[in-house]
């Protein structure tokens, strides 16, 4: 009996001992892990940030003309001179795809139409009527514009991002027709006949500086808004008719605000799982 009693009490005392001398780290569930530094937001975390994405925007514009000249009486050299000229207001709306290549740089194609914006202006000299005349000028102008753009997005805090950019590319100008009207000065109901010039159309350098924000709904959709400079090189505005012409426009300065979206469509917005690295049993 004594000696079953210290066989099972030696057993029990080794089993305890090679417990006690093996070490395993307890099982816990994989935690999800977001990639926070990449936007300093777990809402808007991705795996990578390069990729290609589309864009929409509607924009609204004011356009300055720097000057207007015209040949007068067709001569050569004989040149008149706009006192007044004013485009009115218009909106804007373009499209784009474009390439994030790093969290901060990204570049985009971009193509804007510029709805019809009414001109006016005058000029004075002498008419049919008398002398001295003022002339009314009435036209319109729409625009295509292609640019190629670059952007930094300089700053970021949480789901908000700000940039900075440059385009360069060409705007394609098209005026309607101007209707001039001169009439006495002094009495706005003596006047020549209405003459029509015929608008031309043209493609033009352009350049532009763009301004401002996003708010990243989520890692592949963000609402963009900011300003936008272009320069639009000078050209033909109307042909040659009876009294003068043909007219050249100087250079346009366009300011525009602009709202609109992008689209990331190969983003993934599941970020990977954190799982913790195979620790093996610790021997002691």
């Amino acid at each position: 009996m004594k000696l079953y009693t210290l066989t099972a009490m030696t057993v029990l005392m080794a089993t305890q001992a090679m417990a006690a001398d093996v070490y395993v780290d307890p099982v816990t569930e994989p935690i999800p892990v977001y990639d926070v530094d990449m936007r300093g937001s777990t809402d808007v975390a991705v795996n990578s940030w390069d990729g290609l994405y589309i864009r929409g925007d509607l924009g609204y514009s004011w356009t300055q003309l720097r000057g207007i000249d015209y040949a007068l009486y067709g001569g050569p050299g004989d040149r008149g001179y706009f006192d007044s000229q004013k485009l009115d207001n218009s909106w804007s709306i373009g499209g784009g795809v474009g390439y994030q290549i790093n969290r901060y740089l990204r570049t985009d194609v971009t193509l804007d139409y510029m709805f019809d914006a009414d001109f006016t202006g005058s000029t004075s000299g002498s008419c049919g009527v008398g002398d001295p005349c003022i002339s009314t000028d009435i036209a319109s102008m729409s625009a295509y514009s292609v640019l190629a753009n670059a952007y930094v997005d300089f700053w970021t805090y949480g789901n908000f991002s700000a940039y900075v950019g440059g385009g360069i590319g060409g705007t394609y100008v098209k005026w309607g027709d101007l209707e001039n009207t001169s009439c006495l000065v002094g009495d706005p109901n003596d006047c020549d006949p209405t003459i029509t010039h015929g608008g031309n159309a043209e493609w033009r350098f352009s350049a532009a500086l763009m301004a401002g924000g996003a708010y990243h709904v989520r890692c592949d959709l963000a609402v963009d808004g900011g300003y936008r400079y272009r320069y639009v090189s000078g050209g033909k505005m109307f042909g040659y008719s009876t009294g003068g012409g043909p007219g050249y426009d100087h250079d346009f300065n366009v300011h525009e605000v602009r709202a609109g979206l992008r689209y990331y469509p190969g983003r993934d917005c599941e970020p990977e799982p954190y799982v913790p690295p195979y620790i093996p049993p610790v021997y002691k």
